[in-house]
C-alpha cells in the first residue's frame, strides 16, 4: 500500500466548511462523513477530515488552536498550472477566503494561497518539476 496522509481540520460550522470546498470543486468521501466530520476528497491521495469544533475537542486532551490568531500548519497543495493556482485562489476569495499574502513568482515555483473560512492557511503551487524529480532523473 502507497502511503497517504489524512489531514484533520477543525471547523466552526461544518455545513458551510462543506459548501466552501465543494465550491472550489472538490467532492467529498460518504463513507467518512456523518453530523461530525465530512471526508473531504481533495484526490485519490489526499483526504482532509473536516470536523466540527466540539468533535475534534475529543480527540485529544490538548486544546484546539484557533487558526484565526495562530499557523500551526500550512497546508500546501500542488496545482498543474500557474492558471490553476489563480484559479482556486480567485474562487476561494469569491467564497468567502481571505488572502493575506500575495502570489510570489519564484521562477521555478509559483505560490499563491488562501486562509479558508476557519483560517485554515492553503498555500497552492506549482513547480516546473515536482521536489525529488531531479533528484530521480
Amino acid at each position: 500500500m502507497k502511503k497517504q496522509i489524512a489531514l484533520t481540520l477543525p471547523v466552526r460550522d461544518l455545513e458551510r466548511s462543506k459548501a466552501f470546498f465543494a465550491g472550489l470543486g472538490f467532492g467529498f468521501d460518504a463513507r467518512f462523513s456523518n453530523q461530525h466530520a465530512a471526508g473531504l476528497a481533495v484526490s485519490d491521495d489526499i483526504c482532509v477530515m473536516l470536523v466540527s469544533e466540539a468533535f475534534a475537542g475529543t480527540l485529544c486532551a490538548k486544546p484546539l488552536a484557533d487558526p484565526r490568531t495562530s499557523r500551526i500548519a500550512t497546508l500546501c497543495l500542488f496545482c498543474d498550472s500557474r492558471a490553476e493556482v489563480d484559479a482556486l485562489v480567485s474562487k476561494a476569495q469569491a467564497l468567502g477566503a481571505t488572502l493575506p499574502e500575495p502570489a510570489e513568482d519564484h521562477g521555478f515555483m509559483y505560490q499563491h494561497g488562501f486562509e479558508d473560512l476557519d483560517g485554515h492557511m492553503w498555500a497552492l503551487t506549482y513547480m516546473d518539476s515536482m521536489p525529488g524529480q531531479q533528484a530521480a532523473a
